[in-house]
């Protein structure tokens, strides 16, 4: 239906609706200060890493969940309310993790590669194991990173299965996490 139809089917509805509405981006040193100095992001983009921070941009989003990087532009979508709610370190592991994937979009590597399942995607345990070695960095032990990486969309096996790929000795931890 298009405007024209809603007009002829009540003549006294007189509304304008502007589809055209913009996504606003924001540089991401605008509100992520102070990750030019993180050795890991330094080990990243090495002597590019103050430039590529400055050329990234952050959407924010107004739905539930975490982060990601869009594989149309490289730029990194976060959840408002993620960004407001979310414990500290979490989000701060979790732009270690999106900024390995902004690094793979800028390599021309597929980030969402359909044949892998998400646990197993290559791009994902590339990024994952950095943010997993930036945990232990910070004093993070196994159970407490294993915590991290649990999410309410990842089953159990599917959290196990990740937690052994980025080298997470699963055998020492609790079952019930």
């Amino acid at each position: 239906m298009n405007k024209g139809e809603i007009n002829n089917m009540n003549p006294q509805l007189k509304v304008t609706i502007l589809r055209n509405a913009k996504i606003i981006t924001y540089p991401f040193t605008n509100y992520f200060k102070g990750f030019e100095k993180v050795k890991a992001v330094q080990r990243l983009f090495d002597e590019q890493t103050d430039e590529v921070l400055k050329g990234i941009k952050v959407t924010f989003t107004g739905r539930r969940g975490y982060m990601g990087v869009s594989s149309e532009n490289g730029n990194i979508r976060i959840s408002a309310h993620y960004l407001k709610n979310g414990a500290r370190r979490d989000i701060y592991l979790d732009i270690i993790h999106e900024l390995v994937h902004v690094k793979q979009f800028m390599e021309g590597k597929e980030l969402r590669d359909r044949n892998f399942m998400y646990v197993e995607r290559p791009t994902e345990i590339e990024a994952y194991r950095y943010a997993v070695t930036e945990a232990r960095n910070l004093g993070m032990d196994d159970k407490e990173i294993l915590e991290y990486l649990k999410t309410e969309w990842m089953s159990e096996e599917n959290l196990m299965r990740l937690a052994k790929l980025v080298n997470i000795n699963v055998d020492k931890i609790p079952e019930n996490i």
